[in-house]
């Protein structure tokens, strides 16, 4: 544990457990937000609340210089937000709020960010700036591109862009990251199938949506294994249908509901044609037709060749070589960190959560909470990175 840090973690451990009592949901973070910039005042450090609604930003400017002489920037970025699940823990810090819970580690996130705060503010010798990032609604509600429509890259600028997240499948003690994409795009998609109701004893006189959209959806399956290389990845899911009101009533309308993960950009291109040509074609088969929804979601959170190569030679001189996965397998969950990278170079890793070495329950599991040995790790981690990257820069 860095010295400098060692009489401020029981403080950061328990704002840690009053953030997960207290759990926010995207773009509620109102008290956590303001827990977070009382912290950061209290260093000393100049803040700005409400940006992209409930984000706060800190900035800490090394020695000769200030908003008005910057230098080069770095953003160091954590997600403040819960998610609607009612928590099993248990713990004596468990949520207090039914339907709410921090399921994801945000609340970890949050705590090894100030950790860093503490730790760069105290020791100011680098040349430039670290601004310290805390991003609502990263759970759906897309807070990296409302942070960035509200000019978060204009009012402070950044050379370059970091996240971490905590990860169950890696035992505590271990980071990973990889160049390229890490996380999928994401894209959610209706298929609505109209056809023609009538009564259930008189079928011939309908055009059924229900055995229409049940066809499309067992086709559906094959597009995936037969359509991309074997070696690319894409994940299609259909989770929701609807049709009918009763059961002797033949319905006029049958609406399939899916979403689509995938790491490369032409994969859901091809992909999402396959989708709309599947459906109109099989509807026209029986007389139907097919309307195809479009909703955008997240893009590829895809690292840069030298940013993911800088968090990697770091965590190794944090955790050891041989505790760190400098390429890692890729996950088909999203972030919407992608759009941040979008924008400026950067990297995004993660922070193993497993306890005793075992993985615990997964994330988004009601039964989920960050493992708080690494808010000191996550801390001395941030602490490193900013200063390595700064130095590299001036150099």
């Amino acid at each position: 544990m860095p010295a400098a840090l060692t009489p401020h973690l029981p403080a950061l451990v328990r704002l840690r457990h009053d953030l997960h009592s207290h759990p926010e949901l995207s773009y509620q973070e109102h008290r956590t937000a303001g827990q977070v910039a009382a912290y950061l005042q209290a260093l000393g450090l100049p803040v700005r609340q409400g940006i992209g609604k409930t984000g706060v930003v800190a900035s800490i400017y090394g020695t000769g210089f200030s908003a008005d002489h910057p230098g080069p920037g770095v953003g160091l970025r954590s997600d403040m937000d819960a998610l609607p699940l009612t928590e099993t823990t248990g713990l004596p810090y468990a949520s207090r709020h039914t339907g709410k819970m921090h399921a994801c580690g945000h609340d970890g996130h949050t705590a090894m960010l100030l950790g860093a705060a503490h730790l760069l503010s105290q020791q100011r010798d680098f040349a430039g700036t670290v601004h310290l990032i805390f991003q609502p609604a990263e759970e759906g509600g897309a807070g990296a591109k409302t942070m960035m429509e509200d000019g978060l890259f204009q009012r402070f600028p950044c050379q370059a862009v970091f996240a971490l997240h905590n990860w169950p499948d890696l035992p505590q003690g271990q980071m990973a990251v990889r160049v390229g994409p890490i996380m999928a795009a994401n894209i959610r998609f209706e298929i609505r199938v109209r056809g023609k109701g009538g009564h259930a004893a008189l079928p011939h006189t309908t055009r059924d949506p229900i055995p229409v959209a049940c066809a499309i959806v067992t086709q559906l399956q094959t597009l995936v294994s037969r359509t991309l290389d074997p070696v690319d990845s894409a994940v299609l899911t259909i989770g929701k249908i609807e049709a009918g009101t009763v059961e002797n009533i033949i319905p006029n309308e049958a609406v399939i509901y899916g979403t689509l993960r995938t790491l490369r950009d032409d994969t859901q291109a091809t992909l999402v044609a396959g989708i709309e040509r599947i459906a109109q074609h099989i509807a026209a088969a029986h007389e139907c037709q097919a309307l195809y929804i479009h909703k955008p979601g997240y893009p590829n959170t895809t690292n840069t060749p030298d940013e993911a190569a800088l968090m990697a030679q770091v965590m190794a001189e944090v955790v050891g070589p041989d505790n760190t996965h400098p390429n890692i397998d890729p996950a088909m969950t999203s972030e919407d960190f992608g759009f941040m990278l979008q924008q400026v170079p950067g990297a995004y890793g993660w922070i193993g959560n497993g306890k005793n070495g075992q993985s615990g329950t997964s994330l988004h599991h009601p039964g989920y909470d960050f493992n708080d040995d690494n808010i000191a790790l996550g801390a001395k981690f941030w602490d490193t990175l900013a200063r390595r990257w700064l130095k590299l820069k001036r150099a």
